[in-house]
């Protein structure tokens, strides 16, 4: 039996959101991992690794020469975020085909990108940075009311913030400040136009410069003014795909990007479609699983295809809905409580998963004080045939599933 090709993955993420990520590509490829902490979860899926600090470049660069001289590597990815930059030097370093660093970093940058697509004529919306409080007021000026508020550089909602008014500028700008000062990249703020109406996201595939858009994500926000996303769904056959998919690969064009995967943000505004951001990497909240569980397509295993030099197989296998509801406390506080009704959950095939995150004792903080990691207690997933059948699914279960905090003192 010949040898199946060897893919360096850099980091692969926790198991409860980025497990199956990794499940997906090694059901395909030999694996290979660089990580920060000795592997535990992920052995299964691994034929080699090493561990190094992955926020110090020159140890990163070394320990991938280091597996390379050990293995002959087809190619290389990542789905984090954070190391979508020092991934793209690796590369460079070991000769494998990937993104060049400064695209990554103008995806990284929310301002370089909204540069790039207003060059390129992309829908976005009108954004200035500000280094100061005094020159986010002067942007507010000229931006007007109502304004988003966030860091320049980050990622998860993060530090994001809308304002209707102009006193309500000195909180927001140092909520958004806090927030930007946890990025490595950049610490600036932006002050962006609010754009009004429903947020979607587009999961495309890019091989060689062709944009595939395979499916769009319709999100759930919590309550302004912040921009907690609660929930995904995801139908095979949503007709919006059709509308969003050449503006999602219009910014993907405008970046640079040329291959990889990709989760493409943006809004409606009196039905036409917005860029937010595009993150050149799988969309986060098991989205990729989603679409796996609707339309059969394997975006993990398509991210590594891409990344080998291979064309992905984007054909759908499905053509179903799925949908995920993240799982929040009402009020910041120690998790008292989490339950579901256990006959609900064993005599409810559609419910396919219920996952808690967060254990009795913790302590769960909403924002402003907390962000999506600190407030989510767990998740779970449903399918149906359709959007709406989906929707009414993750109600119902939302009616058998309890998380209660007790407000600390």
């Amino acid at each position: 039996m010949p040898a199946r090709p060897l893919v360096l993955v850099v980091f692969p993420g926790d198991e409860t959101f980025r497990g199956y990520c990794l499940e997906q590509v090694a059901a395909a490829y030999d694996v290979v991992l660089l990580t920060g902490t000795e592997p535990s979860w992920e052995k299964p899926y691994i034929v080699d690794h090493a561990v190094v600090d992955l926020h110090d470049d020159a140890a990163l660069l070394s320990a991938g020469r280091a597996l390379a001289a050990r293995h002959e590597l087809a190619g290389i990815v990542t789905w984090d975020e954070w190391h979508l930059v020092p991934t793209a030097r690796l590369a460079r370093a070991l000769g494998l085909a990937a993104n060049s660093v400064e695209v990554m970093r103008a995806c990284r940058n929310k301002a370089t990108a909204r540069t790039l697509f207003a060059r390129h004529g992309v829908p976005s919306a009108a954004s200035m940075k500000a280094r100061t409080l005094a020159e986010a007021g002067r942007a507010t000026m000229t931006i007007g009311f109502p304004a988003v508020i966030k860091p320049a550089a980050f990622a998860g909602s993060i530090g994001v913030i809308r304002i209707d008014r102009p006193e309500e500028l000195p909180v927001a700008f140092e909520f958004a400040s806090a927030g930007a000062s946890q990025s490595r990249e950049d610490t600036g703020v932006l002050v962006e136009e609010y754009l009004d109406g429903p947020e979607v996201s587009v999961e495309c595939v890019t091989h060689c410069g062709e944009t595939t858009a395979v499916a769009v994500t319709r999100k759930s926000l919590g309550p302004a003014p912040y921009f907690s996303e609660t929930g995904h769904t995801v139908d095979a056959t949503d007709p919006l795909l059709a509308q969003v998919a050449p503006v999602a690969a219009a910014a993907v064009k405008a970046l640079g990007i040329t291959d990889g995967v990709q989760h493409v943000e943006l809004r409606l505004v009196d039905g036409r479609p917005r860029l937010i951001e595009v993150n050149a990497r799988i969309g986060g909240d098991r989205i990729g699983h989603l679409v796996r569980l609707a339309t059969g397509i394997d975006l993990p295993k398509a991210a590594a295809d891409v990344a080998c030099g291979r064309a992905p197989d984007l054909t759908p296998t499905r053509a179903g809905a799925a949908g995920i509801r993240m799982l929040y406390p009402n009020t910041s506080g120690t998790l008292t409580a989490r339950h579901i009704d256990q006959q609900f959950a064993a005599h409810t095939p559609w419910l396919r998963q219920v996952q808690w995150i967060r254990r009795i004792g913790d302590r769960l903080l909403l924002p402003p004080e907390g962000d999506l990691f600190t407030a989510r207690a767990g998740f779970y997933i449903v399918t149906g045939r359709n959007t709406a059948e989906v929707t009414k699914r993750l109600d119902t279960a939302a009616d058998e599933i309890t998380v209660t905090t007790k407000a600390d003192r």
